[in-house]
């Protein structure tokens, strides 16, 4: 039937409906501004991507760009206005995930798109920057062939090895991106799906470190919401009987960014203080910019950040996969030693949780047939016969001199 059969006033809203439908064809298509890091050239080409995973900056749009670009950090990045930059084109890696997991596949860059969002997990974002964030979405789905499901946040992906507070590799090492998990905000990003469960603590790889993350993530939506405003009714900031400075700062707790001011006014920062369960309730954390998610320290310290070997990789010590490089040059994986080893190692040994030893880099054996495209990657590491350990984003392929060792993580 044409538009003219009906009545006029069906006619009308017919054309109206028409005009829409015309409008929306034409609207004007993203922009997407190019500005490259320096390290995008050097970066290798994923062989496939599966997921999206969106982050939140937890810092201003200048700082939190500086530090994308420098290090190459992000695929794209949208300011509060919606304006999109392309950092690394979309077809290569970006180390934007660091140590992450998600149905038992690990090191997520080599198979994910990063989106940085300037704003914070626990704050919404703005009109413009849910048109921008929705379209640019959408048009990775249709390239990558993406479901609802696979598009993730980066607390969804990041998980932390054992530490002092948690003795099992976990979940809960990020906040960031949270407020994407919020089934309110998805649909106002056009995912009508998403995933319902974490499926490395439903097989038991991970355990649950953060059950406040945990109900925002996994939660129904009034679950999601409930927690969000009790959360927010509450000092988040500040240490008590039942909240630790690793429950606010996560990996940040002994960065020299992070500060810690007591209820007397008095204050220090991370990297200074001795004795964690010291810190008074009530003392107050302040966490500076964001920082390099692949840069957090990944050596641990005997002396320094735990008393024993099983202070810092709690029930990961013994295994094959933490590493200790002993002061007097000797270096160990953890099945290769005996309980009473363990038990007495010397302060100043440095230990790497989550690792795997990779062995020689020699003439017939390269750094990339060891690790692949993580040869470059921040987070691993190379032992020169002289003793220095350098990382991955300082190499190049004709820079390593006989007797390299490579570790690289899991």
């Amino acid at each position: 039937m044409r538009i003219t059969d009906v009545t006029p006033s069906v006619g009308r809203l017919a054309l109206a409906v028409l005009a829409g439908l015309l409008v929306a064809d034409y609207a004007p298509a993203l922009s997407i501004r190019s500005d490259y890091s320096p390290r995008n050239r050097e970066r290798e080409k994923r062989k496939r991507t599966d997921y999206i995973i969106l982050h939140t900056t937890e810092a201003p749009r200048d700082s939190a760009l500086r530090k994308l670009k420098q290090r190459g950090e992000a695929h794209y990045f949208v300011d509060r206005q919606g304006r999109v930059r392309r950092i690394i084109h979309r077809n290569r890696i970006a180390y934007h995930a660091g140590r992450s997991m998600w149905n038992g596949k690990t090191n997520l860059d080599r198979y994910s798109v990063g989106i940085e969002v300037v704003g914070y997990h626990n704050r919404d974002i703005t009109a413009e920057q849910y048109r921008a964030l929705r379209e640019l979405i959408a048009q990775l789905q249709r390239i990558y062939r993406i479901p609802d499901e696979h598009v993730l946040t980066h607390s969804m992906v990041a998980y932390g090895a054992p530490n002092r507070w948690h003795k099992r590799s976990h979940r809960g090492r990020k906040r960031c991106g949270m407020l994407f998990a919020r089934r309110s905000v998805r649909l106002k990003l056009g995912l009508e799906r998403q995933p319902l469960s974490d499926p490395d603590v439903r097989s038991g790889r991970l355990v649950v470190a953060d059950p406040y993350l945990h109900r925002v993530l996994y939660g129904t939506a009034r679950e999601q919401e409930t927690a969000v405003q009790r959360y927010a009714s509450n000092n988040a900031w500040l240490i008590s009987t039942t909240r630790t400075a690793w429950d606010i700062a996560r990996d940040r707790y002994d960065s020299p960014g992070t500060r810690y001011i007591f209820p007397d006014g008095t204050e220090t920062n991370g990297a200074e203080v001795k004795d964690w369960k010291a810190l008074p309730a009530g003392t107050r954390v302040v966490l500076g910019t964001a920082q390099c998610d692949n840069g957090n320290k990944a050596f641990k310290i005997i002396g320094e950040d735990g008393k024993t070997a099983r202070d810092i990789a709690g029930e990961e010590s013994d295994g094959p996969s933490t590493i200790y490089f002993l002061p007097d040059g000797r270096i160990r994986c953890g099945n290769e030693m005996k309980k009473a080893e363990l038990e007495s190692l010397p302060a100043k040994t440095r230990i790497l949780v989550g690792y795997t030893y990779g062995g020689y880099i020699t003439a017939k054996r390269s750094a990339f047939d060891i690790c692949g495209v993580r040869w470059r990657f921040p987070s691993t590491y190379y032992r020169y016969s002289d003793g220095r350990i350098v990382t991955g984003d300082t190499v190049t392929e004709k820079s390593f001199p006989k007797s390299t060792l490579v570790f690289f993580r899991n």
